[in-house]
């Protein structure tokens, strides 16, 4: 096959320009080659919120919205969730291959041997008022390790890059754990590197007097799948944050911080929230069809269904259906969950929301699941952050090893006012124009 170009006739001018296609795209900057004369800037294009614009090149997750598919590192999102813990899924998407049995031991070990915290960060938890956001105190604590690993700041030595990574993953559910004893009064429970990660953070979690917790296999399992599911999700909010604030060559706990605050947000990490309240609103299965019709109304929205990227069944929507059933049969029936199948099972017949593409996504059920297992709303971005962690880590070492990638600095169209000046008559406070 020759080489695929995209030529483009400017009709203002009638040239003719040429921009070489690589991987179905154009480079913005070949636009800026079209001018009307030599003092013309050039042509930029115009994309708020990234719609069309691919800001990086990336090996680590693959998705097609048209078709339902999530990969990470080529492997099926559910086949992963199916065979693997999430260390080794972290392991995956970190290295590009899954671990194999002496290296899965000694990564296993690594992040079990960073799990404490260093008892001046625990004290700086504790300043936090009683009635704190579980992640305004995560975001904060999370920055506030910067100052704890000073030699983060040295991001372009990769075993340095090597070693924050490791104690940012061990630690994350360490400070999401105090963070929850925090809003409870609880005293904080130690790490117990006895346990498996999901367990051992249900242990710093729900650990009371007894002289050993012991985690519920499978609602470990459950949270060991939700916290697959949501390792990565490609250039979603959080990560182009992680990547814009790591292009400046800032470290990753800083970094990661900025990522946790986007994902803070209720368009992003807090919409299984949404879903929650809109099943408490709907409140039992025969008012379904009520809400149906106000929602093609345009009274409500739909939470939990539709997705950015995909336009078809999101495949972490299937597994985390399949989890949710496994959690009630241990925690008991949630009615939430009966209202929600018989929703799903509506919307997904509804020539309405078919034509419009609105399939659940993986905020409908995993709120549900969230609540069923014992936490609070408030919680659920947190529980959220402590896996994405990884991707983010990820896509930000991608970042710092890939030769084209500069400081993220995006272009604007100014629609201010054009020059202007200040009036004569006004006196003179400053140093003269000139002077």
């Amino acid at each position: 096959m020759g080489e695929q170009v995209l030529t483009i006739t400017d009709e203002r001018t009638g040239k003719s320009y040429k921009a070489p296609i690589t991987d179905g795209t154009i480079r913005a900057m070949d636009l800026r080659q079209i001018k009307e004369d030599a003092e013309d800037f050039g042509i930029m294009t115009y994309d708020p919120a990234f719609l069309n614009t691919a800001s990086c090149r990336s090996s680590i997750t693959y998705i097609d919205g048209d078709r339902g598919i999530l990969r990470y590192r080529g492997y099926p999102i559910e086949e992963l969730a199916e065979k693997c813990t999430f260390l080794e899924v972290a392991y995956l998407v970190l290295n590009g291959s899954l671990p194999g049995e002496s290296e899965l031991k000694e990564w296993v070990h690594l992040v079990k041997h960073h799990t404490m915290l260093h008892e001046t960060t625990k004290k700086f938890l504790e300043g936090f008022r009683y009635d704190a956001h579980p992640m305004g105190m995560l975001v904060s604590t999370v920055a506030a390790l910067s100052t704890v690993y000073p030699e983060a700041r040295h991001v372009l030595d990769p075993e340095n890059r090597r070693m924050q990574i490791v104690r940012l993953i061990a630690k994350m559910p360490t400070i999401a754990a105090y963070t929850y004893r925090h809003s409870l009064g609880l005293p904080y429970v130690y790490p117990d590197n006895d346990l498996g990660y999901t367990a051992n953070f249900m242990n710093m979690l729900w650990k009371m007097l007894e002289p050993k917790y012991v985690a519920n296999p499978v609602l470990s399992r459950a949270l060991s799948i939700l916290f697959i599911l949501h390792a990565d999700h490609e250039q979603n909010c959080s990560t182009n944050a992680m990547r814009a604030v790591g292009s400046s060559q800032a470290d990753p706990y800083l970094s990661t911080a900025a990522a946790a605050a986007a994902l803070s947000g209720p368009l992003h990490g807090g919409a299984n929230e949404q879903v929650l309240l809109m099943l408490d609103e709907i409140g039992s299965v025969s008012r379904i069809p009520e809400y149906i019709d106000a929602v093609k109304a345009g009274k409500y929205k739909l939470m939990g269904f539709g997705h950015r990227v995909y336009k078809n069944y999101d495949p972490r929507a299937r597994v985390i259906k399949w989890t949710a059933e496994q959690v009630f049969q241990v925690t008991g029936r949630n009615a939430k969950l009966d209202i929600a199948l018989a929703l799903e099972k509506i919307a997904l017949e509804d020539e309405y929301f078919i034509k419009r593409k609105l399939y659940p996504n993986v905020d409908f059920y995993s709120g549900i699941i969230y609540q069923a297992m014992g936490f609070k709303p408030d919680m659920f971005t947190v529980l959220f952050a402590i896996p994405r962690t990884v991707g983010w880590l990820a896509q930000w070492d991608e970042l710092m090893r890939d030769p084209e990638q500069k400081i993220s600095r995006p272009r604007q169209i100014f629609t201010g006012s054009a020059e202007r000046h200040m009036p004569a008559e006004r006196p003179t406070i400053g140093v003269p124009v000139g002077v």
